[in-house]
């Protein structure tokens, strides 16, 4: 096939907390050299994280091209690559995928050949579900292994991680006690295995657990939220409990003195997916477990909502809005 000189991409030019820094707008497409791939992205799953690299939480060089996970059709290869070719169906986690085109290192530990037989709508729910999916599966394996009758919080449990956590830590046999802000989205966590649920809006949320777990407290906390509720995970934990903080949504953390987690021998990670999914042999064993387990009905995701690449902004505000439940995907070849 022909490839074009130029493509639309979906970039940040600076930091803000609003969107007037994000731009629709013309780029290169990327040359390859001998050991690279050139896919034609297909469907680009949104993410929260897009909303910390624009207002300044991660660190980016600008003009900074958005998107962190695609399905994607080979459309050009490197003369040393063997292991893929044109026409072959992948999914990937990489920067920049919020794009027509992307240029991927053949030997990309981050990247899956799928079926040739692969559907439409499986490329769709495949290229929206990489980041939440494995971010859950990792957390709750590498970061803290959960064990049944643990006692589990989980915040924001109807988002796109919150909803993987409460089904795998179901699976696992855990006490998964969901947080949400209205009742419908405390219903959909019921729906999805929770066995406690608690509005974080209306309710004492250190009350309650200790309610749900006979004063004990939680084995640990999953926080996305941030710096709103950093403290209510530190007060909701057992003696010994595990605080992962690994989002922002309220905003970035204040620096913890070291001696707050002494009085209850708590630990608290920062954890991020990439590091463990480079590990050898990591991504094809999260992989394969995520499609085992979606085979088998342990993982259940619906069918993400399709906007043009160019919607972007228009996606992300209704993401960052909080009112929302389900995953969001680009069209990228829809312009």
């Amino acid at each position: 096939m022909s490839i074009p000189q130029t493509q639309k991409v979906v970039l940040i030019d600076g930091n803000s907390d609003t969107f007037e820094v994000v731009k629709y707008a013309d780029s290169p497409v990327p040359k390859i050299s001998s050991s690279d791939i050139l896919v034609k992205n297909l469907y680009a799953g949104v993410n929260f994280i897009e909303a910390y690299f624009r207002k300044g939480y991660y660190p980016a060089q600008f003009p900074y091209t958005l998107g962190r996970e695609a399905s994607a059709e080979v459309v050009q290869v490197g003369d040393e690559v063997t292991n893929y070719k044109v026409g072959d169906k992948v999914i990937y986690t990489q920067a920049g995928s919020f794009a027509q085109y992307s240029k991927i290192d053949s030997k990309s530990p981050l990247m899956s050949k799928l079926p040739d037989n692969v559907t439409n709508e499986q490329l769709k729910l495949y290229g929206s579900m990489l980041i939440q999916t494995t971010t859950a599966y990792t957390f709750a394996e590498e970061t803290y292994n959960v064990q049944p009758n643990d006692y589990c919080l989980v915040w924001a449990a109807a988002g796109g991680v919150g909803q993987v956590l409460v089904q795998i830590l179901h699976a696992r046999g855990a006490k998964v006690i969901a947080l949400a802000s209205s009742d419908d989205k405390l219903q959909l966590s019921k729906e999805l295995g929770a066995d406690y649920v608690i509005n974080y809006k209306t309710e004492d949320v250190v009350a309650k657990v200790k309610e749900f777990t006979n004063g004990e407290g939680v084995r640990v906390s999953f926080d996305s939220v941030g710096a709103a509720t950093w403290q209510t995970s530190i007060d909701s934990l057992a003696v010994g409990g595990h605080f992962i903080s690994y989002g922002n949504s309220s905003g970035k953390v204040d620096p913890i003195s070291i001696y707050s987690l002494t009085p209850k021998c708590l630990t608290l990670s920062r954890p991020t997916r990439d590091p463990y999914m480079r590990l050898p042999g990591k991504y094809d064993y999260y992989f394969g477990k995520i499609l085992g387990d979606l085979d088998t009905g342990v993982l259940k995701l619906p069918q993400p909502q399709e906007y043009k690449l160019g919607d972007y902004v228009e996606v992300a505000k209704l993401l960052e809005s909080g009112k929302t439940t389900g995953k969001f995907v680009l069209n990228c070849q829809d312009i």
